[in-house]
């Protein structure tokens, strides 16, 4: 048998395409040895052939088509692999007729499992092709000699691809005997069909049918397709067809943003629960949202305190967080007195208008840990716990025996645990079920058990109802966790990863999570970072990448630094001594590289406590200067300093926290930062300093660094970042079929978007937040399709707190977006301003528009919370924030909110958002 293959694809001069794929003449995935295809000027078609005997080496062939560019660039078509399965009948010729798949095309994330395993959902596969049409074709007699074959995700549940044409096994054209393709393949449509004249020319079109109505609800648009002639009347011909042409534009959908935690419901602990996420799905699907989204969920469980409210330091990245847990779901409380405990406690903890997160866990693990006794020879014994923890394994036993280590020597951070658990040696030895500790162990077992089963649930429960649920992947590891204790050569953990300056906090983030070691990441082709994706995939269809820039380069602090003032940007190419001395025309370590300080700075910082500040932690030099002193030399010994100082002088505990900014602010006072070597990075902002201001020379002097400056940030890292996306972000993309969207805000390359639509990654548009330096405010009108708009995120104030921030600024966006011209902003953000400004964002063009509920509820003057600021989830300038936001109203309240749901369900249908077509 002779396999021929063809595709039509126009190329430039240095241009060629070949086959590779699964065969030895294909070259077994070896591009070297691929298939040399050549070009067919006649029928403008890249061709190729292969001969097999009896003997193939199988009965499917796989394969993808790839350009290669003379100079040695490689651009692999896009998608799976194809695959070809080979004819059960002898067949003398197979012709396969393909079209090339374009990377970084719009449809292309349609084929992502958001809309594979969610939002075009397929029923059970027809057991018949044939059953469903009250007058199929006429079947024509004899061995099939044509495949049609469609990829086409967007397919309402209820229809089905069909096939009419101008040959009667297509029907002749009559739109009530169109020949149905299977879906058992989905998102690939297959039909395997004979013609009764294959010796014809035939036209031919895909449409949609409708079971219910018996009818061809829709034919793709455009030119009919054409078919030449077959040259072989015995030969099989496979149609691979180029994707559906909707008359509708691109597929758009809404969706709703809440973390876990704020969810509030009847059942709940005083906390959010995953079994809260089916009734926030039941709610969705009321109001014809699409996507639910939530905050990260993994277990942040490592002081025991408020401070563990923080989601994205989590103690694994694999985990889940027992504050999810629904006892009730679990099994019931078999003791009497600890039920009634149970439901007391249940009362009282739902009384409150936030999450009281150290009662709530109290509570959590009292109940948890009776649980466990209960139900512990039933659990131990079931066989879906076994096989949980035996596909698990790799992290549910690591993480089993740091939280029972964490708890038993009071700390998280292992390197205070004795010296032989310190490393983690033998765990499954130490978490064994026959060691008469093993309930220490057991009972995390149990609750991550419990927690997979429970947020499984819900995931199904939304897929089955046409709702994605979205997860967020935070872009750092807590440096007390299990995954730095161990597998710590991944990490740095003599750094810190943070964010520069931004309008979130002037000084910075800290995140004080240690950065990744992407070189040794890199030896296994990013393994953790698979495992890690895979992980996910089990939970979510759709992906919130936080800070998706830290994968082209992160912001990176020594462990001396508490501001973000004092990082750079890892990867980067810092400048040498030189270099400097070269452009600026001199070089003085002193005075670019340590602390400036002044005596009138102390006083313009401190007032009245400047002379004070000064004999407790400074030195006289020469000239006027001051340094610090050794003890208090780094922002990290001036944060240990004033602690322990507060603790044994109590009543100067109002004064250094009074001088603690002040502080930290003259240890920023430099130009430059060493990176060793004699190499060095220009200090972010360094033009808002005294020191800068106060540089020997003119104006033009000083233009002379804010060159180097602006080469620095802007112009010096483009490529080089560009690089550093293109080799990490791809084993992240691909490591999963999730849809991807990337949270891209702040001081972001010009580099990214152009990477990120070529991994075809959603970009993040906020209306107050513009990419464009030069806009005030962003219009969602002009989001890229690959896109998520927003109003806001968790780590922004509400849309109404915004409004009432700045009324200057409010009036401008009131006249100049909303288009309200020399007309007065009302005061508050009035239920049909906030309308106004989500119905921008639904007629936005961007494939998502995704709303946090506070805002949604802001259209309801009766439903919303009195106060907007009491809605912020996070405040990134407060290092201590406690994350304690909960809804106002429970799940079955806003379920049954017909004067919400119902307007709110008509804005997003009339916009089209979440229809199908």
């Amino acid at each position: 048998m002779t396999i021929s293959f063809s595709l039509p694809y126009r190329t430039t001069y240095g241009q060629q395409l070949v086959l590779c794929g699964s065969w030895d003449a294909l070259g077994r995935w070896d591009l070297t040895q691929a298939l040399p295809l050549h070009y067919d000027e006649a029928t403008t078609r890249w061709r190729g052939e292969l001969t097999i005997g009896s003997d193939a080496p199988a009965i499917e062939l796989t394969y993808k088509y790839v350009l290669l560019i003379e100079g040695g660039g490689v651009v692999w078509e896009w998608g799976d692999n194809r695959t070809l399965a080979l004819p059960g009948a002898p067949t003398p010729h197979l012709e396969v007729r393909d079209f090339w798949r374009a990377p970084a095309q719009d449809g292309n994330e349609l084929f992502t499992a958001a809309f594979t395993e969610a939002l075009f959902r397929r029923p059970v596969p027809a057991k018949t092709v044939k059953a469903k049409v009250k007058k199929a074709a006429a079947a024509i007699p004899g061995p099939a000699n044509l495949r049609l074959r469609l990829a086409a995700p967007r397919v309402a549940p209820q229809h089905q691809v069909c096939v009419l044409g101008s040959d009667p096994a297509l029907g002749s054209w009559d739109n009530t005997r169109p020949l149905l393709l299977s879906d058992a393949a989905y998102p690939t449509w297959q039909v395997e069909l004979t013609l009764a004249h294959p010796d014809q020319l035939l036209s031919y079109k895909y449409g949609l049918w409708d079971a219910t109505q018996q009818r061809v609800m829709m034919l793709e648009t455009g030119d009919n397709r054409m078919l030449p002639p077959a040259k072989d009347a015995h030969a099989l011909r496979v149609l691979d067809d180029e994707g559906f042409r909707y008359a509708a534009g691109n597929w758009r959908g809404a969706g709703v943003a809440m973390p876990v935690f704020s969810l509030r419901s009847e059942s709940g602990l005083g906390v959010g629960e995953f079994t809260d996420l089916q009734l926030l799905v039941d709610w969705a699907v009321q109001t014809g949202l699409n996507v639910v989204q939530i905050l990260p969920i993994n277990d942040t469980t490592a002081t025991h305190t408020w401070v563990d409210s923080y989601p994205y330091a989590a103690i694994s990245v694999f985990a889940l967080h027992p504050q999810y847990l629904n006892l009730e779901a679990v099994a019931k409380l078999k003791d009497k007195k600890a039920a009634a405990e149970l439901v007391q406690t249940r009362q009282e903890l739902n009384a409150k208008d936030f999450v009281d997160y150290e009662p709530v866990m109290n509570a959590k693990w009292k109940f948890i840990k009776l649980l466990y006794q209960q139900e512990k020879k039933k659990f131990l014994a079931d066989p879906e716990f076994q096989h949980f923890k035996a596909t698990q394994h790799n992290w549910l036993v690591p993480y089993a025996a740091f939280s029972a280590l964490r708890d038993r020597f009071g700390t998280a951070d292992f390197h205070q645990w004795p010296v032989e658990f310190q490393v983690p040696h033998q765990p499954d030895k130490l978490t064994d079920e026959s060691a008469p500790d093993f309930d220490e162990f057991g009972v995390h077992f149990f609750t991550q058990f419990h927690l997979d089963k429970q947020l499984r649930a819900a995931v199904q429960y939304g897929r089955e109802r046409q709702v994605v649920l979205k997860g967020d992947l935070p872009i750092g590891i807590y440096r007390h966790s299990v995954d730095a204790w161990t597998q710590p050569e991944l990490y740095h953990m003599d750094q810190q990863a943070g964010a520069p300056p931004d309008d979130f906090s002037t000084t910075g983030q800290n995140w004080r999570f240690p950065t990744y070691n992407w070189a040794r990441m890199a030896e296994d082709n990013y393994l953790w970072w698979k495992q890690r994706m895979g992980h996910l995939a089990r939970y979510f269809d759709m992906l919130r990448i936080d800070h998706i820039l830290g994968f082209f380069r992160i912001w990176e602090m020594p462990e001396s630094s508490v501001e973000g003032l004092l990082g750079h940007f890892a990867p980067d190419l810092p400048l040498h001594r030189d270099e400097i001395q070269r452009r600026l025309g001199w070089f003085d370590y002193g005075r670019l590289c340590e602390p400036y300080i002044r005596w009138h700075m102390l006083t313009d910082i401190f007032g009245a406590d400047a002379q004070a500040v000064f004999e407790e932690f400074l030195n006289a030099g020469d000239y006027g200067t001051y340094q610090f002193k050794e003890s208090v030399n780094t922002q990290r010994k001036i944060e240990d300093y004033l602690a322990a100082q507060t603790t044994a002088q109590p009543d100067k505990a109002a004064f250094y926290e009074r001088v603690r900014l002040g502080l930290y602010q003259l240890q920023n006072e430099v130009l430059f930062i060493p990176a060793g070597n004699d190499y060095y990075h220009p200090r972010i902002t360094l033009n808002k300093t005294y020191s800068f201001r106060e540089l020997d020379g003119d104006e033009a002097r000083r233009r002379l660094y804010d060159d180097i400056y602006v080469d620095f940030f802007y112009r010096r890292h483009e490529e080089f970042w560009r690089e550093q996306g293109l080799v990490k972000l791809p084993a992240v993309r691909y490591a999963t079929n999730m849809l991807i969207a990337g949270e891209d805000l702040g001081m972001v390359p010009a580099s990214v978007p152009g990477v990120m639509k070529q991994l075809g990654i959603l970009g993040l548009n906020i209306q107050r937040m513009p990419s464009n330096p030069e806009t005030e405010f962003g219009h969602p009108a002009d989001a890229p399709y690959l896109s998520v708009v927003t109003t806001g995120s968790h780590d922004m104030s509400t849309l109404r707190g915004w409004w009432e921030e700045d009324r200057v600024r409010t009036q401008r966006f009131y006249e100049t977006t909303l288009g309200h011209a020399r007309q007065l902003a009302p005061y508050y953000a009035e239920p049909w301003v906030v309308r106004e400004v989500l119905l921008q964002h639904l007629y936005s063009p961007a494939m998502w528009a995704i709303f946090p509920l506070q805002d949604l509820l802001a259209i309801d003057g009766h439903l919303r919370r009195a106060n907007p600021h009491d809605e912020q989830i996070n405040v990134p300038s407060n290092p201590q924030h406690f994350w304690k936001y909960r809804l106002h109203l429970t799940l079955e309240e806003l379920n049954d909110a017909v004067g919400l749901n119902e307007p709110l369900h008509a804005m997003v249908r009339e916009s089209g958002r979440g229809v199908p077509y």
